[in-house]
């Protein structure tokens, strides 16, 4: 089926994408180099501030995922804190481990009351991103790769018109009307395609709701060089990786750059996060202020931040959520950001846009060779959208309840570290396979609804949301929803009990050598067959991964 400009001629191009950030840049890559006739239209292509700076190894699997099956080895730098500096960016970090340290208003940090997850040796250690240059080279890497790159205020998409037997006309603010086959519209929550098809939802459809203050500091004292940080007996360095500082009402994160050596004295990306029902905006108020005051309730973080200051202004995102009637129609898919979003708790949002990138990729491929541009085809995408959405706002709405009580935040982020463990687990598994055989049906299933964390996975966030609303509205105790949890944990026939995961006096995910061992004798003498293929699988993936790595 050929589409036409008007009814004046064939359409300019295949595909159009809307928004050259993150995922943006590399949908349009990945097209590309298939040989795909894509358009990439970016309005504001300078530095600027994205939310979502940390990839850990379940988005850095996914990006490997994606650079292998799409033959983009570029984009496989994304998996390697070191593959980024040397190539995308030299002020970006590592992530070493994942950090939580539980605070209580107006009192002294409990040491007991601290979580950390800590990458195994045979995991090669993710990036943080410093997203200003990132996402620049990746930019560039789309015209490098063969689409055609507009930038620029006039670049800016004012109007959409699709025609289900035409294609779609995307008009930018400089008077050009262009033609595409499809459009994709990854620009974020100011999307045109919502907005010229009234897709926008008023209130988003999600139960969580939180508000935002974020901005670039420098100054920032690592947390293990305050009292606080000493005390909590943590295996890992707090400052090489991103730091959760949790609290009844919110969060904090801190996400350290140049922090690859020992000692590094980067800026660090710094996030408050606000449950929006509890702690509304006040007109008026600055962003600083709401900040310092937010730091005079929390001691131990005040000290990590006696020393610090701003190197941009504040962005303010009130509210942080937002999401869209339908993500896929006739000709055009909003992804990633313009579909919808959560929380930046947790980390998702790069992982969200690598599934999204690999999932809706080989179908606009497939369609640009036989015209097929149905809506059906590109339906699984929107369910895999939804069902990542969903499951992270079950998550966040549990957490957001669970950051009032140790023993609940306790249990609740071992929910979240089984979910992310076994979803690197099974993008490697997959990545493994697909080097052995070439055949990408083993990326395919990974696009189930069930997505991240596989099918197991499915009945524990939810579980974990309904017993924190029951805590919220006083229909049982922190400590019996704590219980339940961790006894779900542990009649998890799927759950590596060496891991130490179903135990809450287990305080550090931190698999030595030796905890690896007894999982593997675990894993040889009583896994479930589909447990033991996806971790056997996954682990040849990963020492072949490190091979790779040491000979670069």
């Amino acid at each position: 089926m050929e589409t036409t400009n008007g009814g004046n001629g064939p359409a300019e191009y295949d595909v159009g994408v809307i928004g050259g950030g993150f995922a943006g840049s590399l949908l349009a890559t990945v097209l590309a180099r298939a040989g795909v006739r894509t358009l990439l239209l970016e309005a504001a292509p300078g530095p600027r501030f994205a939310v979502g700076e940390s990839m850990v190894p379940y988005s850095a699997a996914l990006a490997r995922a994606v650079a292998r099956r799409y033959d983009v080895p570029e984009i496989a730098a994304l998996g390697s804190a070191e593959q980024v500096a040397g190539t995308l960016s030299a002020r970006s970090g590592v992530l070493r481990n994942v950090g939580f340290v539980l605070h209580r208003p107006g009192l002294r940090q409990y040491p007991g009351e601290v979580y950390q997850v800590v990458n195994p040796s045979v995991v090669p250690d993710p990036p943080h991103l410093y997203r200003e240059d990132v996402d620049a080279r990746l930019l560039a890497l789309a015209g490098r790769t063969g689409a055609e790159v507009r930038t620029g205020a006039g670049a800016r998409v004012e109007g959409v018109r699709v025609e289900a037997d035409r294609g779609a006309w995307l008009r930018t603010a400089d008077g050009t009307e262009t033609a595409v086959r499809y459009v994709v519209d990854a620009s974020g929550p100011g999307s045109p395609v919502a907005r010229e098809l009234g897709l926008r939802e008023e209130p988003a459809a999600w139960e969580h709701r939180s508000r935002c203050l974020y901005t670039h500091m420098t100054g920032v004292t690592p947390y293990d060089d305050t009292p606080g940080g000493r005390a909590g007996g943590q295996p890992g360095r707090w400052h090489e990786g991103t730091l959760h500082h949790v609290f009844d009402g919110g969060w904090l994160w801190v996400i350290p750059f140049g922090n690859r050596r020992r000692g590094g004295d980067g800026p660090c990306s710094v996030g408050l996060v606000l449950d929006a029902r509890r702690h509304p905006a006040v007109e008026g108020r600055a962003p600083q202020e709401e900040f310092d005051a937010v730091l005079g309730r929390l001691p131990d973080v005040a000290r990590q931040f006696a020393g610090a200051r701003a190197l941009r202004p504040w962005t303010s995102a009130d509210p942080l959520q937002h999401s869209v009637s339908r993500m896929v129609g006739d000709r055009y898919c909003l992804a990633s950001h313009a579909a919808g979003f959560v929380d930046p708790l947790y980390s998702r949002g790069l992982g969200h846009s690598l599934e999204v990138v690999n999932a809706l990729a080989w179908r606009l491929i497939a369609a640009a060779r036989d015209g097929d541009w149905s809506t059906e085809r590109f339906r699984p995408v929107e369910d895999l959208q939804r069902s990542l959405l969903g499951a992270h706002d079950d998550l966040t709405r549990a957490s957001f309840v669970a950051f009032r009580d140790h023993a609940l935040f306790n249990a609740v982020v071992r929910v979240w570290t089984l979910s992310t463990v076994l979803g690197a687990l099974a993008v490697e598994h997959a990545n493994a396979a697909y080097a052995r055989t070439g055949d990408d049906a083993v990326f395919r299933a990974l696009e189930g609804p069930d997505r991240p964390g596989g099918a197991h996975f499915a009945s524990l966030a939810p579980l974990a949301r309904t017993l924190c609303t029951d805590v919220e509205a006083g229909r049982r105790t922190p400590a019996d929803a704590a219980e339940r949890i961790f006894a779900a944990l542990r009649e998890a026939d799927y759950v590596p009990p060496p891991l130490g995961l179903a135990d809450p006096a287990d305080r550090f995910f931190h698999n030595t050598p030796a905890r690896l061992l007894r999982a593997a004798r675990w894993v040889r003498a009583e896994a479930p067959e589909d447990t033991a293929v996806l971790l056997k699988g996954a682990l040849r993936g990963l020492l072949g991964e490190r091979l790779r790595a040491a000979r670069r």
